[in-house]
């Protein structure tokens, strides 16, 4: 990965480890990190007075009585009130949440986009966000949206937050840096980060044009998954997972400060950068994750296993067994099943599916989803292997076959997608795309055998 200097004036601690300069791993581990010595205070959380005058402060990610509770308590140079004046009331216009429910825009079907293309209007983080799906309820902190991002310019003395949900992001053009309360994350694309509910952060381009998706999920949090049989190893391992060392600013300069709350866009104006937390310790975090050390698991005898043996990340519902949110993963992988037809047969369910190309071919449609692009199959709606996918498929040899050069992967809620305006009238539809299972032929004719 090229390196890049820091941000003038930002202090970094030095790295927890020898391995990974600038983060710690471990996934919900309780961290400690500190960028200036004895900054952080040992055996208790709120001393009398703190070193270096800094300000104690807790950032709560669960309720209090939730076990284990999330939280973090940081040490900096203004407490958070300082970094919150009057708001003022603006709008994103692209970005929008549940319920957003368009009386034009039907949302009943099978659909297929193109990449978003480029633009040479500067988009930061916040303008070049587009929303194309939304489920659920914002109010009551329920479901999800998914968007796609277009960045080509760094924010500014800007900085932002979501009181609504945190951030699942998901690169697939450019690289980008999360320069957050609580450290720095450089992401590029095969890797992913999660920002929690309430972090400030400020969004800048190391490489652009910048393309990908997000899921913002509004409910419980994203966890691993139950691994059950599978046992302790494989699928996403804990110790992939990296959350950044302490790094602060103490810079006096106008800055703004935008909130996201119950789906609305406040401003506020403060007279310097709220990225000042000079020491931290607790569990609620933010996280990269590279794909490529993501370990699948699948059937190694016959039978193609449902997408959920996949999954990265899970956000619960209060549904055991349902989840409010998958993040599943289809990465290179060994085929090997023996008498089995090996793509996703055709098939219909409960939970409405969003995928996104990262790059390569996605193996049940060989044409037409392509790198940076978006497909929704929601609740109920049947879809599957367009014709090529289904007679390859099944007339194939089957040797061990690896799928090569590909990684797309899906967000997948109980919940029916609703498209945007955005979406529907905007984005770039392939119209076309219902029309990839018009040349399935009917093979039964009431005579036995195979056809």
């Amino acid at each position: 990965m090229t390196r890049h200097d820091l941000p003038a004036g930002m202090i970094r601690a030095a790295s927890a480890t020898g391995l990974h300069e600038g983060y710690m791993p471990g996934w919900a581990n309780d961290f400690e990190t500190e960028a200036l010595p004895g900054a952080l205070p040992q055996g208790m959380n709120s001393p009398q007075r703190c070193e270096y005058g800094l300000y104690g402060e807790q950032l709560s990610g669960t309720a209090f009585t939730a076990n284990p509770p999330e939280r973090t308590w940081t040490y900096r140079i203004r407490p958070s009130v300082k970094h919150s004046a009057r708001y003022t009331r603006i709008d994103l216009p692209y970005w929008k949440s549940a319920p957003n429910v368009v009386p034009d825009a039907t949302s009943l079907g099978q659909y297929r986009w193109d990449p978003l293309p480029h633009t040479d209007t500067p988009l930061t983080w916040l303008t070049g966000m587009r929303t194309m799906t939304t489920a659920g309820d914002v109010n009551t902190q329920v479901g999800m949206a998914s968007h796609v991002y277009l960045v080509n310019t760094s924010m500014q003395d800007a900085y932002f937050f979501s009181a609504d949900s945190e951030l699942l992001v998901v690169p697939q053009e450019g690289r980008l840096r999360f320069c957050t309360e609580l450290g720095i994350i450089d992401l590029e694309p095969k890797e992913i980060a999660i920002i929690p509910r309430g972090l400030v952060y400020r969004v800048e381009v190391l490489e652009g044009p910048c393309r990908g998706f997000v899921c913002e999920n509004y409910g419980q949090k994203f966890e691993l998954p139950g691994r059950g049989p599978i046992g302790a190893n494989c699928m996403a391992n804990p110790r992939d997972f990296k959350a950044p060392v302490a790094a602060f600013e103490d810079r006096e300069v106008p800055s703004t400060v935008t909130v996201k709350w119950c789906g609305q866009f406040h401003e506020t104006k403060i007279g310097q950068s709220p990225l000042d937390v000079v020491a931290w310790h607790g569990n609620y975090a933010p996280y990269k994750y590279d794909l490529r050390t993501y370990c699948p698991v699948g059937a190694i005898l016959f039978d193609h296993p449902d997408p959920s043996i996949f999954t990265v990340l899970t956000a619960p519902s209060g549904v055991p067994g349902t989840a409010n949110i998958d993040f599943v993963l289809f990465r290179e992988r060994w085929m090997v099943a023996e008498n089995t037809f090996r793509p996703p047969w055709y098939h219909k369910n409960i939970m409405s599916e969003l995928m996104g190309n990262i790059y390569g071919q996605y193996d049940a449609k060989p044409q037409g989803f392509i790198p940076g692009g978006v497909s929704l199959h929601n609740m109920m709606l049947p879809h599957g292997p367009d014709r090529n996918a289904f007679e390859g498929a099944s007339n194939a040899e089957l040797k061990a076959e690896k799928l090569d050069n590909t990684m797309s992967f899906m967000f997948e809620t109980r919940f029916p997608q609703h498209l945007t305006d955005f979406a529907g009238k905007e984005a770039p539809l392939q119209d076309d795309y219902i029309d990839c299972w018009e040349s399935l032929e009917k093979k039964f004719d009431g005579t036995p055998g195979v056809k």
